[in-house]
Parts: structure tokens; C-alpha cells; sequence
């Protein structure tokens, strides 16, 4: 018996479209590892389409009022409230995620975030005007950009969306977005609510592969290219955008250091990081997959932090128990398990390393100790449900092996010291850092690493004022 598969399709210019060249990608549920829809292989054609659309509309959305803008995103975020249901159930399907974890933990932020957006379109402002010469006046104008090319992951498909076109919409500036291969009938959908609020042009979601974003980022029409996903891609966007002098926005990968001092509380710091490293099954670039703990507590960490992934459990959507479903893809399967199969001979599994199940691509919730600084596993992001531990003798040791890593998006400090702590937040060198928990986000709060993590910010009047451009105006006042 064949099932038929269901039809996901681009939105571009107001209008769901197949690709110009009828090329499609099967889309798998990675729950079940069966294909579920189709979705378009977007093409050149494709690509200029949304291009023209988005540049057509972009002189009327720039021009509305920041009060017009606002009253959009507010209905925007009604419109994912009543609809959340629907939401759910596409992201579950994209993602394997849990269904009651994704109704309480993604679409409240989500909302909440594209509220705040909402609030800030009716903040851009520049700064006073003055004569900083005589018989001229100086006002600064804030700007959208333009037409803003954007790439969102598979790990979050919905909460990335929102934090792209949430701060590029609020700003005036129109969207051409592209999700992930693996993940798109979520923002499919989004496109069909966004779409029966804003102008046609406004908003286009367009799907593919690598080459789409590619052609994409490449295109002359955007004014600027924002992605979340690998260093590897960060850096062709950048190199790619480079081209035009395109402004870029990265939000890369990740390493996060958790650093749990000999006065930490371990009963508490063990069941906090086993929800921030296993959540998603750690496919989170803020994930604490990377723990330091004082060489005194080391044992008693370790013993406690396996017990923990022991009694974590993985399974399907459905299934009210579980803390998170599978890994994204049969490639993401395969590289988590690579980095087990390569462990060195001083490492040890204390909990996990292994698949589960032979339905998904599901994997155990996994500890391993004994690890060296320069480690494959140390010093490259898993992207799984792995924590690594470490032991460190001192303050200094335990700056030196946080910090001795390419990735810089975020850490965090376990200790009842008030000093040490903000020692440590002062010279940890993350975008983030947390003291005595792990992974809370807000709206008002930047979120953006330093170093190969990328640059730029997400969420927050900083993430917003990434969506615009600065104008010098100067006029005499002498007649």
C-alpha cells in the first residue's frame, strides 16, 4: 500500500507556487523515518521570483507607520495563537519533537517574541537632532535595509523563523525565507497565516537545498543575507554575500562550557544541565554539552549526571514522558554516533552511546568523562544527546578549557560565590552566560556569539536595529 504523499509548495508574491522546473524533495518525518509530503526544489527562476516580489513591495511596507507595522505583528502573533494546534503538528512532523513540549516550551516564546517585535517597530527612532556646526542641523534616520534573504535550521524551524522575520518585518524591510530542506512544512504554513495579513510581496517562503540558499544569498536583489546554521555555511554566506558588500547576519555553532565549581549545589546543577544538554535531543547551539566540574566533585558529578541520563527518556511525538524525540536526519544520526565510534581509548561512556530503536533516528541520552582538552569531541560541536565532562583544578584551568574553543555563543557558571561568578562572566568570552542555570531566553535579551559562533544578534532592540541602516541628514538653518 502506497501513501500518498502530501504537497508542500513555495509562497511567493501572494500565491503558493510548485518550483518553476517542477523538481521536488521528499520530506521525511524523522520519527518514523518514512517521507511524509514533497516539497519544491527551488531553482533560479524561483529564487529571481521571490527577488522581484519582495523588491516590488518593499517602497509601500517601508513607508507604512511604525503603529501600522505594530498592528500587523499583533495580528501575526494572534494569528499563531489560534492557530497553534496547527502549528504543533506540522513542527512535531518536521522535527519528531515531542507534541506537549512543543505546545508549552516553543509556541508561548514564539508568540511572545513576535509581540515584542511589534512593540519595538515603534521605536525606530535615531537620536536627537543638534547643530554640531554652525547654522546646520544634524538628525540621524534609522532605516529598514531592504530586502532581507534569510536561512533558517532544521533545529528550530518555527522559533527561527519568528526571530528572522519578526525584527525584518517590524523594521519595515520585506522577506524572502528559506528553510531547511529537511524541515519546511511548518514554515509553509507560516506563510499561509503571515500571508493573509501582509501585502502580497511582503513575506515569500521558498524551499530547497543548499543551492537555493545559495542562489539566494548570491542574488543582487537583497540588501542583506541572515542565517543560523554551520560555521561551514556561515562562512560561504559571508564569502558569498562579499561579492555585493551584502550586510550579513551569522548565528553559527556552538560549544557552550558549563562550569560547575566545588560550592555548586549538584543535586540541582545535575538536574538543570541534563534538561539543557538532552532538550531537543541537544540540537541546540546553546545546548550544555560541554561540562567542567571542580576535580573535588568530579566523581560525585559524574555518577550523579549518569544516573540522570539514565533516567531520561527519548521516544515519539506522542508520548507525554519523553524529554525529546530523534535526531533531525539519518546524516545527523550518523555524525552523533560517528563521534561516539571515534572516542579515544582514555574516554569513557558512562551513560548511553548508542541508537535507539531501529524506527528514527532516535539516540540514547549519553555522558562520557575522561576527555582532554584537544579532543574531537571537546572541540567540535555533536550536535546530540551527548554532555561531555571534564575535570579542572582551579579558576584559571576552568577559563582556560571554556574558553579554548573555536565556538563562542554560550556558557555558564555554577557556584554560590558572588565574586567568582562575576569573575568568570567577565572573562568567559560568550555572546551568553548564565550563573546557576542554563538556556532561559527572553525577547528583551540579546542572543549572538563572538568568534566562529558568528556576529550579529537575535532578538532584543539590538536584534531589531540589525534589520536597519543608519542616515546622516544635515540641513542648514541660515535661510
Amino acid at each position: 500500500m502506497t501513501t500518498e504523499l502530501r504537497r508542500l509548495r513555495n509562497y511567493i508574491d501572494g500565491e503558493f507556487r510548485d518550483a518553476a522546473d517542477g523538481r521536488t524533495i521528499e520530506v521525511v518525518n524523522p520519527a518514523t523515518g518514512q517521507a511524509y509530503a514533497t516539497s519544491p526544489l527551488s531553482g533560479q527562476e524561483d529564487v529571481d521570483a521571490a527577488m522581484v516580489a519582495a523588491a516590488a513591495a518593499f517602497p509601500a511596507w517601508r513607508d507604512t507607520t511604525p503603529a501600522e507595522r505594530q498592528k500587523v505583528l499583533l495580528k501575526i502573533a494572534d494569528a499563531f495563537e489560534e492557530r497553534a494546534e496547527e502549528l504543533i503538528a506540522a513542527e512535531s512532523e518536521n522535527t519528531g519533537k515531542p507534541i506537549e513540549l512543543t505546545r508549552t516550551e516553543e509556541v508561548p516564546p514564539m508568540v511572545d517574541q513576535i509581540r515584542f517585535f511589534a512593540g519595538a517597530a515603534r521605536l525606530l527612532e535615531g537620536r536627537s537632532a543638534g547643530e554640531y556646526m554652525e547654522g546646520m542641523t544634524s538628525i540621524v534616520r534609522r532605516e529598514p535595509v531592504g530586502v532581507c534573504a534569510q536561512v533558517a535550521p532544521w533545529n528550530y524551524p518555527m522559533m527561527m523563523a519568528v526571530w528572522k522575520f519578526a525584527p525584518a518585518l517590524a523594521a519595515g524591510n520585506t522577506v524572502v525565507l528559506k528553510p531547511s530542506d529537511t524541515t519546511p512544512a511548518s514554515t509553509v504554513l507560516i506563510a499561509e497565516i503571515i500571508g493573509a495579513i501582509v501585502p502580497k510581496g511582503v513575506f515569500n517562503v521558498i524551499c530547497g537545498d543548499r543551492d537555493t540558499g545559495r542562489a539566494m544569498v548570491e542574488h543582487k536583489t537583497p540588501a542583506m543575507a541572515s542565517i543560523t546554521g554551520s560555521v561551514r555555511a556561515g562562512m560561504q554566506v559571508a564569502e558569498s554575500a562579499s561579492k555585493d558588500v551584502k550586510r550579513v547576519h551569522l548565528e553559527l555553532g556552538g560549544k557552550a562550557p558549563v562550569v560547575v565549581f566545588e560550592d555548586a549545589d549538584i543535586a540541582k546543577a545535575v538536574e538543570d544541565i541534563a534538561v539543557a544538554g538532552y532538550f531537543n535531543a541537544g540540537q541546540d547551539c546553546t545546548a550544555a554539552t560541554r561540562v567542567l566540574v571542580h576535580e573535588s566533585i568530579h566523581d560525585d558529578f559524574v555518577t550523579a549526571l549518569a544516573k540522570a541520563a539514565s533516567d531520561t527518556k527519548t521516544g515519539q511525538p506522542d508520548d507525554a514522558d519523553v524529554l525529546f524525540g530523534p535526531l533531525n536526519n539519518a546524516n545527523q544520526l550518523k555524525q552523533v554516533s560517528g563521534f561516539i565510534d571515534r572516542l579515544p581509548a582514555h574516554a569513557k561512556v558512562e551513560a548511553g552511546g548508542h541508537r535507539v530503536g531501529e524506527q528514527g533516528y532516535f539516540y540514547a541520552p549519553t555522558v562520557v568523562s575522561g576527555l582532554k582538552q584537544d579532543d574531537e569531541i571537546i572541540q567540535n560541536e555533536v550536535f546530540g544527546p551527548v554532555i561531555t565532562v571534564q575535570s579542572f583544578t582551579d579558576e584559571a584551568q576552568a577559563l582556560e578549557y571554556a574558553n579554548g574553543v573555536e565556538y563562542a555563543l554560550a556558557s555558564s557558571v555554577w557556584t554560590k560565590d558572588h565574586a567568582r561568578a562575576m569573575r568568570m562572566s567577565k572573562n568567559l568570552d560568550f555572546g551568553c552566560v548564565w550563573i546557576n542555570t542554563h538556556i532561559p531566553l527572553v525577547a528583551e535579551m540579546p542572543h549572538g556569539g563572538f568568534k566562529k559562533s558568528g556576529y550579529g544578534k537575535d532578538l532584543s532592540a539590538y536584534g531589531f536595529e540589525d534589520y536597519t541602516r543608519i542616515k546622516h541628514v544635515m540641513t542648514s538653518i541660515e535661510g
